[in-house]
């Protein structure tokens, strides 16, 4: 059997110091490369085998982390860490140094980052260099001081509903609703890529089985196609970086939905458009640019029924299907866009996130008890006493008696007592 070995960095690091020069895998090529190549690889697996074995422990949060794997060379995404040697940004402003490759020009200009760096205000602590969408690019880690920035409305609040349809409504706590529409940039490329697609499946491609290579001119047409879902990739970052900047510069607190994008992927109808949206990046951009500007961002709970809910009086619809896109409240006759109805519901948790209403991220409060009592996946059916099987699977026969649906009531009036 293979002997023990700890996974912790300095071991590693000590080990292949020990191999690198006696080892026939190594001692030949080892020296025409930077040692910072080798620390990444090894920095990246210890880090696996730390999280594998905290997640088994345990005491990582998340989703279980199984046993580390070898990355796939065809899948993985090729980066180096410099973290030493000369790292510095040239004095003209479009040139940097690093370890090994020399001075390489930029695309962009380094000039503010070289203000800084003279002015004594910023230093840089490491270097990644990583091929990514058919580029290079050098991400320097800078230690300078930020200085918060004050916000347009600071004390004015605003709920973003994420969606399809419109990509963002916006509604703030002095009553403006603002749509933002979704550009949907892989709809506009779908037909230029179907062209692509089949001109590289006419092409000798690669296969793995036989290890047949692929011929130029399936890496020429390979590499047409994969262009254009670089420009779409960009086209969306920028596109969501600008939206997310544009709020954050304007509103003191912004409330944002907890969505399970994970599950609504697995949705063959909605998969393509969700995934073409961005939900996560936005919250994960909303909320790291909250931190810059000292303001909070809200999470709300993942069960609140914030479509549900009519904003004028608080009632909650027992049902309210996708394909209806107009709220219509059965109690107070209010007649509203569903994605401007829920924008407005999550706005009105900026005011109540100290009274414990089931918002995620309130540290203030205690934990509560999940609106509705949906504490569970609505969707899943109950056994059959007879068959064992879910009830109406695979188009058997409904149950002898149906539940009556719970009708409209009002969330004032009848929540549980945790929510009162």
């Amino acid at each position: 059997m293979t002997p023990w070995r700890p996974w912790s960095l300095p071991l590693l690091r000590k080990e292949f110091n020990r191999v690198k020069t006696t080892d026939p895998r190594f001692a030949a090529w080892w020296q025409e490369n930077s040692k910072e190549a080798y620390n990444t690889g090894l920095a990246n697996a210890a880090s696996a085998f730390d999280n594998y074995a905290k997640s088994k422990q345990g005491k990582r949060k998340g989703a279980r982390v199984g046993v580390p794997r070898r990355k796939p060379k065809r899948k993985a995404r090729p980066a180096c860490r410099f973290t030493t040697g000369t790292i510095r940004v040239e004095r003209d402003g479009r040139h940097v140094t690093l370890p090994r490759l020399g001075t390489i020009r930029t695309h962009e200009p380094t000039a503010k980052l070289l203000v800084r760096i003279q002015a004594g205000t910023a230093r840089i602590l490491s270097v990644t260099v990583r091929h990514e969408r058919g580029h290079w690019f050098v991400s320097l880690q800078v230690e300078t001081a930020r200085e918060i920035t004050r916000v347009d409305r600071p004390d004015t609040a605003v709920g973003i509903d994420l969606g399809v349809k419109h990509l963002a409504v916006l509604a703030d706590s002095s009553g403006e609703i603002r749509y933002e529409p979704n550009p949907k940039y892989l709809d506009g490329a779908l037909k230029l890529l179907r062209v692509h697609s089949r001109r590289a499946s006419r092409r000798q491609g690669p296969d793995r089985r036989t290890g047949q290579k692929p011929s130029r001119r399936w890496e020429k047409a390979n590499a047409e196609r994969n262009k254009i879902h670089h420009r779409v990739a960009n086209l969306r970052t920028d596109a969501l970086h600008k939206l997310t900047t544009r709020v954050r510069a304007e509103y003191g607190t912004v409330v944002v939905e907890d969505l399970n994008v994970a599950g609504m992927l697995r949705n063959q109808r909605l998969a393509r458009r969700v995934a073409d949206a961005g939900f996560g990046e936005i919250r994960r951009q909303l909320t790291y640019k909250g931190r810059r500007n000292a303001c909070p961002t809200i999470v709300a709970n993942r069960w609140y029924p914030s479509s549900k809910t009519c904003s004028n009086c608080g009632a909650v619809k027992a049902k309210l299907p996708l394909h209806v896109r107009v709220f219509t409240c059965d109690a107070c006759g209010l007649v509203l866009d569903r994605d401007e109805n829920a924008a407005r519901n999550l706005v009105a948790l900026a005011a109540a996130c100290t009274t414990g209403t089931g918002v995620a991220g309130d540290q203030d409060t205690p934990r509560v008890s999940k609106p509705r009592g949906a504490d569970r996946k609505t969707r899943r059916q109950r056994p059959d006493r007879n068959t064992g099987r879910g009830g109406r699977a695979g188009g058997a026969s409904p149950p002898h008696q149906r539940r009556k649906e719970t009708g409209d009531r009002r969330q004032d009036t009848e929540a549980p007592p945790a929510l009162r």
